[in-house]
């Protein structure tokens, strides 16, 4: 099971910081990500972490303004998100799978959502 957390709205160039706490069978996850889905479009790759190389992979969109990172103690993934844009208005959801993968096909997981509206 997958909660995510920390949406919210922001103005043009603010940060916020999503989480997604794992719960369960996380003995079987080799990665997190993260994906968003802005009205009336698919839902696209953000960023993914893999569990046990720490490594990270970014979609190019947030690239420099967006870091993936695992607090291990909790089983939580992080997003931090700095110098929002109004282009990353969505809904962001965490998804956990087994293969760094830029597909959501590919997650066999998936958190409720979070929303983060960015206003100019």
């Amino acid at each position: 099971q997958l909660q995510a957390s920390g949406g919210g709205l922001v103005l043009a160039g603010d940060s916020l910081r999503l989480s997604c706490a794992a719960s369960g069978r996380t003995f079987s996850i080799s990665v997190m990500g993260w994906f968003h889905q802005a009205p009336g479009k698919e839902r696209e790759f953000v960023a993914a972490f893999n569990w046990s190389g720490g490594i990270t992979y970014y979609a190019d969109s947030v690239k420099g303004r967006f870091t993936i990172s695992r607090d291990n103690a909790k089983n939580t993934v992080s997003l931090q998100m700095n110098s929002l844009k109004p282009e990353d208005t969505a809904v962001y959801y965490c998804a956990a799978g087994n293969r760094m993968n830029s597909s959501p096909l590919k997650y066999d997981y998936w958190g409720q959502g979070t929303e983060v509206t960015v206003s100019s």
